[in-house]
């Protein structure tokens, strides 16, 4: 238990934190301060008592990053005003706990999407800068940090700074993807993309294997906007990795003869019923069909209504509903289970181009033979980026939802750890808004030394006395992590 702050320089209230997978969590003190001043005060309150605070925004990472088993929490979906949009550049300036769903509702009947979006409408911009978001065009545009302009941190000095490519850097490619780590970002300005419709054309590709979809993506990845893949993890031999991909397009000006329309917000909102029957109850009928056979069938029937629709050709859809499929059944996390330290973890691995198709293939064959099949994968390619600790390489992600139980759970762990090994060897990397499992160890093996020694020189030059941690940031600095070797 963290020892009390000396005073309540912020609404608290003492709550259960815990990661959007809800398999990791804790009881911490949880403050809601509202402006910079008021997060200066509580960064001084917890210094004064010793207490480590952790950042967070609306929770979305699946597993520690926002989790603090031995301190506070500082909650900044408070600070979430639009501070300025420059209609002619797409240019939005936002307070850190600004989401994605309130910059896209911002821009779009203005004619703007973001650059970058995960698949939830539902971080903060501050929280997708700290952990450098992706979305299904990373191949094409990069990450959010590649289209962030400027961050406005609160250090835990409580020096308010302004870090760009051109002003402090190295603070700035530190702190994008830095985890929270290096200090608070309160204020965000980044870059949006001119769309003249407030739809997308679809086409879906039913793949035989997991070969033939990523040759489908690297023959079209020079002129498609999107390209994302689902992959049934129960198939195995001939056809393993089989799969629909998605490919999508932005319409081009003139093409939407009712643009006017499709840029209005209420076009964009997602449908409440699927089949006549709320959605806000569908995970009650997904979790009967929350275990191996029910998910082995429902793989089965989204594989050959992919077969359908890849003969469909072009479709259009709006872009929340293509972009945004997390949110398309309200709470759908909860089929797995709603006890604590059940539910899902995802496993995302990023592997070099040249090593992925091998590296992915098996690491479905060693999950299905220990038992463990991913319910849910999806595939997407990349390209490199500046940032320090950045999970970026020239290749690809496979990302594998596995369910955890109180039965499963050590044994899950362990099958994982045996997945690292394939990762580390094929030259891989890891996403921290995904990771709840990877170690020290793991960490010095997938990103480069002189990174981690940089970011921990920062570390200690701007936070000497460990007042902003998280649970994530003790599973990989322990054991004399570079993040903290000494100087």
């Amino acid at each position: 238990m963290a020892p009390a702050l000396p005073s309540s320089p912020a609404p608290s209230r003492f709550e259960y934190v815990e990661g959007w997978g809800m398999s990791v969590g804790s009881h911490s003190r949880v403050l809601r301060p509202t402006c910079v001043e008021e997060i200066q005060a509580c960064f001084a309150s917890a210094s004064e008592s010793g207490s480590p605070l952790t950042l967070r925004g609306t929770g979305c990472s699946y597993g520690d990053a926002s989790t603090n088993s031995q301190g506070h929490v500082l909650d900044l979906t408070g600070m979430n005003r639009i501070l300025g949009f420059d209609a002619d550049t797409g240019v939005a300036d936002l307070e850190g706990g600004v989401t994605i769903q309130g910059l896209w509702q911002h821009a779009l009947p203005r004619g703007y999407w973001p650059k970058v979006v995960s698949g939830t409408m539902h971080p903060t911009v501050a929280g997708a800068a700290a952990m450098n978001i992706h979305g299904k065009n990373n191949f094409k545009v990069g990450t959010f940090g590649d289209h962030t302009l400027e961050v406005d941190l609160v250090l835990p000095s409580g020096e308010l700074v302004t870090a760009s490519r051109e002003q402090n850097a190295d603070l700035f490619h530190a702190a994008i993807g830095g985890l929270g780590l290096l200090g608070c970002i309160v204020r965000v300005k980044t870059r949006t993309h001119r769309v003249h419709s407030g739809d997308v054309e679809v086409k879906g590709i039913s793949c035989h294997d997991l070969e033939e979809m990523m040759a489908y993506v690297d023959e079209h990845k020079a002129s498609a906007d999107y390209l994302v893949g689902w992959i049934d993890c129960f198939q195995s031999g001939d056809g393993a990795g089989r799969g629909l991909l998605h490919h999508a397009r932005y319409l081009e000006e003139g093409v939407d003869d009712d643009a006017a329309r499709t840029l209005e917000l209420a076009y964009q909102e997602l449908p409440p019923s699927i089949l006549g029957f709320p959605k806000a109850e569908v995970w009650r009928v997904l979790r009967l069909l929350n275990h191996d056979l029910g998910m082995r069938f429902l793989n089965a029937v989204k594989h050959q209504m992919g077969r359908m629709e890849s003969h469909k050709g072009w479709s259009r859809q709006s872009h929340a509903e293509f972009n945004f499929l997390l949110d398309f059944v309200p709470n759908w996390k909860f089929a797995y289970g709603r006890k604590r330290r059940t539910g899902l973890i995802q496993y995302q691995a990023f592997l070099p181009k040249e090593t992925a198709h091998d590296g992915f293939l098996e690491i479905l064959e060693r999950s299905r033979n220990a038992g463990h099949v991913p319910y849910l994968g999806v595939l997407k390619r990349h390209k490199p980026d500046p940032f320090w600790l950045t999970h970026a390489v020239d290749g690809w992600s496979l990302a594998l939802d596995y369910k955890v139980t109180p039965s499963t759970r050590e044994d899950l762990w362990r099958t994982c750890e045996d997945l690292t090994r394939v990762v580390i060897d094929a030259g891989g990397r890891f996403y921290f808004a995904k990771d709840t499992l990877i170690g020290p160890g793991a960490l010095r093996a997938t990103l480069p030394q002189d990174r981690l020694e940089a970011f921990g020189a920062l570390k200690r030059e701007l936070d000497p006395g460990g007042l902003l941690e998280s649970d994530l940031w003790r599973r990989i600095n322990a054991e004399g992590s570079a993040l903290s070797a000494p100087a």
